[in-house]
């Protein structure tokens, strides 16, 4: 790894917290990727861990760190509670979900819609941050349905004092989704991509918010899919969070640490069969080892809940739809039942991709 330029602070990377994806064995697989970059939950609710099962929606292994709990809410005392429980579960930072635009989380009171009541926010925000001793941050969006941020004073104003309330409240850190949250009329994915990116205004916000806030943390989030067009916008964010690409094109991630540690300078990465194995045999490890704690906990194992994550691996290599075909196969997933039979699957896995692929694994 390329060393640290010296006098640079350095800038964040992130994979978005999403729901159904990002939970504890995706982010394992991630971890095996990129050493530096910020891992996310997916989004749990205060009410989930007010009223539920707190291990099954906190557990995680302790190599993903550093790792963000990301909660929804919108009662400041629920959310406070369910910061004392993240500190308790030794993740590194809370991040409050004021982005996410379904209608399912509109009626439960919290994501994007939180944006029209920044006080509100500034008050869960409040209360986290007099609860815990790790960091809040917010993620959001650059404004709600038909406002526009890039040609009106008074809709730009609307978001910095958001961002401005929140700082204020005490969040060291802001995530801007760069696009408009239409609350009504769209879907969840038609909000991903019909409302236009914006980011020329979200590096605005950045410099005025950090006008009053200077060691507020502004990260970029939005339709960023390759390395090169993070390292294009470099210079104007503190960070940025990848989602989807992250998720189906997992290889940009092993260019991260090296992006990170030359101040964005090296875009690039190489997957060679060396990394191939490497990442492989760390595969078969983190299963093995989630296997023994199904078996101690007496849980069922199912190693399709973690092969989900890494289908898009080897995108592009010859073989790939044959490694995701056997990687998908239900009924040869469930025959898996032992720690021998994780490493057979591997294995035979990776031999759809050709000779190179096989890889010989130490157990001791």
């Amino acid at each position: 790894m390329t060393d640290k330029k010296p006098n640079k602070i350095n800038k964040i990377l992130a994979v978005a917290p999403m729901m159904e994806w990002t939970d504890r064995h995706c982010r394992s697989f991630h971890r095996t990727l990129t050493k530096e970059a910020v891992l996310y939950t997916e989004m749990v609710t205060s009410g989930a861990l007010m009223h539920g099962d707190v291990p099954r929606h906190l557990d995680y292994s302790q190599e993903q760190h550093p790792v963000v709990l990301q909660l929804g809410g919108s009662e400041p005392g629920d959310l406070a509670r369910s910061a004392e429980l993240a500190q308790q579960w030794v993740y590194d930072e809370i991040d409050l979900n004021c982005g996410c635009p379904s209608e399912r989380v509109q009626r439960g009171a919290f994501g994007a819609c939180l944006m029209a009541e920044p006080n509100l926010v500034a008050d869960c925000v409040r209360s986290m941050r007099g609860a815990v001793d790790i960091p809040i941050s917010v993620k959001h969006r650059l404004g709600l349905d038909s406002m526009d941020a890039a040609n009106s004073e008074a809709d730009y104003q609307f978001a910095l004092n958001f961002i401005l309330a929140v700082a204020d409240a005490g969040a060291s850190q802001v995530t801007i989704h760069a696009r408009n949250a239409v609350l009504k009329g769209l879907s969840p994915k038609e909000n991903r991509s019909k409302p236009p990116l914006r980011y020329e205004v979200a590096a605005k916000l950045r410099v005025d918010a950090q006008k009053q806030f200077p060691n507020l943390k502004v990260l970029l989030n939005g339709g960023l899919e390759t390395n090169e067009q993070i390292a294009g916008h470099w210079d104007d964010f503190d960070g940025f969070m990848v989602g989807r690409a992250a998720y189906h094109f997992p290889a940009l991630l092993l260019g991260w640490d090296d992006m990170i540690n030359t101040d964005g300078d090296a875009a690039g990465y190489l997957f060679s069969e060396t990394e191939w194995h490497r990442i492989q045999i760390a595969l078969v490890k983190q299963v093995q080892d989630w296997f023994d704690e199904c078996q101690a906990k007496g849980k069922p194992f199912y190693i399709g809940a973690f092969t989900r994550h890494i289908l898009g691996l080897a995108h592009g290599r010859a073989g790939s739809r044959y490694w995701r075909q056997r990687l998908s196969d239900h009924h040869a997933l469930a025959k898996v039942q032992s720690k021998a039979a994780i490493l057979d699957f591997f294995i035979d896995a990776s031999l759809c991709l050709g000779d190179w692929a096989a890889f010989e694994f130490d157990s001791a």
